[in-house]
């Protein structure tokens, strides 16, 4: 009888067990080994087993498990730790759970629509992970974004390739990965796909009335209703399938219909494409969901178009695989930053009031150590206005939210006595770096600490270390964070790391 000693079955062991563990070492050693059966194999290894146990010592019971730190009652409360524990350099505290509010919002407001989230807007390994785990899907733009979302064990079919205009090296990566399904909108592209990527799948991307936009996208991408017939029949000699119709209707869109036109648009060419016996099925809606609650028009309202245009244009939608690109909808609300006051000045200009009073005109100008090179280029690129209230005044017992607050374009405080006019600064050399231009703040002093909340979307992605100024560090709201990736080390959540240690909260 052969021996199987080499492959010893668990104990205890159940006859199906056994069958499986046969069939295991089957495809190890062959079919026709003969195997020893459960019975006669039982008490040897039974006798073994005890013999292990005489002679490996056992090692001493874990301690029992610590209860965990509570979380703190807010992010600001954890910002105000943060800075009472000596913090210096802005940071972000983010709150992971924000994220998961905003795709559950989006599965109720639109349950048929698969968002893929614009990795983009916020490239956060943490935030990436969240939503990964949620069972979001990515839209990814480049090479590094692709090898991102894959790195955390994202499958290839869950991305979509949504940039129009692709590198060639980006497209062989792409095609390695795996990725199904990316967008066009003309006929080089597509001579480039035939050569690079046959297989890959393909959306037209069309241009659409983008006009009430604050960030427009059609004057760059997307080809014209016109010149969808020719693509189509390009993209068929050249052996390609266009299964589909993309668009984006730009983001910060003033209109409550920002869907009408582009849903019209995309029926035209799912018609198009009918008549020629070569019948589309996916869908993609693009982007340009706000994510913040203050914004022109609210997520709820942008939903509710999309869906009217979509029952009106695509009454039957059985076989219609819808998708979507939102990104600042689930990454804006999710980082808060922190920034401290490191310089002040006050301006004083006389004002001719007419009576010869010699009355004159304060404004003071507050330098913050962030500024438009790091987390406020959303300024110039995205058309932000910065809000922000005090988190941390020196010489205040309390700290979250103390005081009063200002945002872009000159809004009123409400910090009561004390609020002055002033320019909020960012720290580098150059003259463009202001944050707020016009703002109304209590007077502040070197030291003290503002935040600036719904900061997660075009922010630090964009930034830079122009003047050697280093982005920001980022830590995660206690208890949020996922255990994987592992988030770098940063001191702002080493800080927050130690507090909760001491049982601080947080």
């Amino acid at each position: 009888m052969t021996r199987a000693a080499h492959h010893p079955p668990p104990l205890p062991m159940s006859p199906e067990e056994y069958q499986k563990w046969r069939l295991q070492l089957w495809s190890q050693r062959g079919p026709n080994v003969a195997t020893p059966t459960y019975e006669e194999l039982l008490p040897c290894y039974k006798a073994a087993l005890e013999r292990c146990k005489s002679q490996v010592s056992r090692p001493p019971p874990p301690p029992p498990p610590q209860p965990a730190p509570p979380p703190p009652a807010s992010v600001v409360d954890a910002m105000a730790a943060a800075v009472r524990a000596g913090a210096e350099e802005p940071f972000y505290v983010v709150d992971l759970e924000a994220a998961k509010r905003k795709l559950s919002e989006w599965r109720e407001a639109l349950p048929e629509v698969v968002p893929h989230y614009a990795v983009k807007c916020n490239g956060d390994p943490a935030l990436l992970l969240t939503l990964a785990s949620e069972g979001a899907c990515f839209d990814c733009a480049s090479a590094a974004e692709i090898r991102q979302v894959r790195s955390l064990g994202v499958p290839a079919s869950r991305i979509v390739y949504a940039n129009p205009i692709k590198q060639p090296s980006h497209v062989r990566c792409a095609s390695k990965e795996g990725v199904p399904l990316t967008v066009f909108d003309g006929e080089a592209e597509l001579r480039k796909m035939a050569a690079l990527a046959p297989s890959m799948r393909l959306l037209l991307r069309v241009a659409v009335d983008d006009s009430q936009a604050q960030c427009v996208l059609s004057n760059k991408y997307g080809a014209r209703p016109a010149e969808a017939a020719a693509l189509l029949d390009v993209a068929h000699g050249l052996g390609l399938t266009v299964v589909g119709v993309s668009f984006h209707v730009g983001s910060g869109s003033s209109s409550t219909d920002a869907f009408g036109d582009a849903v019209a648009r995309a029926a035209a060419i799912f018609a198009l494409a009918e008549q020629r016996g070569r019948p589309m099925s996916v869908l993609d809606v693009g982007g340009g969901f706000p994510g913040v609650d203050s914004a022109q028009v609210s997520f709820s309202s942008m939903a509710a178009s999309l869906r009217a245009a979509l029952d009106l244009h695509f009454p039957r939608r059985q076989g219609l695989r819808l998708i979507a690109e939102p990104g600042r909808l689930f990454a804006a609300s999710t980082h808060t930053l922190a920034a401290c006051v490191i310089g002040k000045k006050v301006a004083r200009r006389a004002v001719d009031g007419g009576d010869g009073d010699g009355a004159e005109a304060v404004r003071i100008n507050y330098f913050l150590n962030d500024g438009l090179y790091g987390s406020f280029n959303c300024v110039l690129y995205d058309h932000a206005a910065p809000e922000c209230a005090v988190l941390l005044a020196r010489g205040e017992g309390g700290g979250g939210g103390g005081g009063g607050g200002a945002g872009g374009g000159g809004s009123e405080a409400a910090g009561g006595e004390g609020v002055a006019a002033c320019t909020v600064w960012g720290p580098t050399c150059d003259g463009i770096d202001c944050v707020i231009a016009d703002a109304n703040l209590p007077e502040l002093e070197v030291g003290d600490w503002l935040y600036f909340s719904d900061m997660g979307a075009y922010t630090s992605c964009a930034g830079s270390n122009f003047n050697g100024m280093e982005l920001p560090d980022v830590a995660y709201l206690q208890g949020h964070a996922p255990s994987r990736p592992q988030p770098p080390e940063t001191a702002a959540a080493d800080m927050l790391r130690k507090l909760a240690a001491e049982g601080v909260a947080p």
